[in-house]
């Protein structure tokens, strides 16, 4: 993530960056065992990897039902986009959730930030950002894909300060 960082502070172009979250994934192990949710993590992965078509995109794990998505060179537009897409390949699965509230099958919740790096910022940014995004996906209700704004990345708020005038979620 740091070296894309760097590239595009250097050739002026945003990176795109996708949180993904399971839904209600400790309850789907605690319902079908640890074996059947590491099945269903690779499963994930594999929708995910499919939706990827570039090189440099990259994909990765980022804790325990959470995926990250760095996307160099790409709106927060065409960071949507692609966003949709996975949400559609997971649910395109069909892998039983039957302790889910939101749908008989697994889903994931995405959150979207496309950022501008320059010198004073690191990826960090564009992390807090998709997060603060996935958690409002979260908490609207779960399956679905929220978008950060787009900003250059001196203009990320920081945690609990409200956006400047004129900067509002989508």
């Amino acid at each position: 993530m740091k070296a894309e960082w760097n590239r595009a502070i250097r050739e002026q172009h945003p990176v795109g960056l996708l949180m993904i979250d399971v839904d209600f994934f400790k309850l789907y192990n605690d319902y079908y065992g640890h074996p059947a949710g590491d099945a269903c993590l690779q499963s994930i992965a594999n929708a995910v990897s499919g939706k990827m078509v570039r090189a440099l995109d990259l994909l990765a794990r980022y804790g325990g039902e959470e995926f990250v998505v760095v996307l160099p060179n790409t709106s927060s537009q065409g960071a949507y986009k692609v966003a949709l897409s996975i949400c559609q390949a997971v649910s395109d699965l069909h892998i039983p959730h039957a302790a889910s509230t939101v749908a008989d099958h697994i889903t994931v919740s995405v959150g979207v930030a496309s950022l501008l790096p320059d010198r004073q910022s690191t990826p960090d940014l564009a992390v807090t950002a998709a997060d603060q995004a996935l958690y409002s996906a979260k908490q609207q209700g779960r399956n679905r894909v929220c978008l950060a704004f787009e900003l250059e990345a001196s203009q990320v708020p920081i945690l609990g300060q409200k956006p400047a005038a004129g900067m509002t979620r989508r």
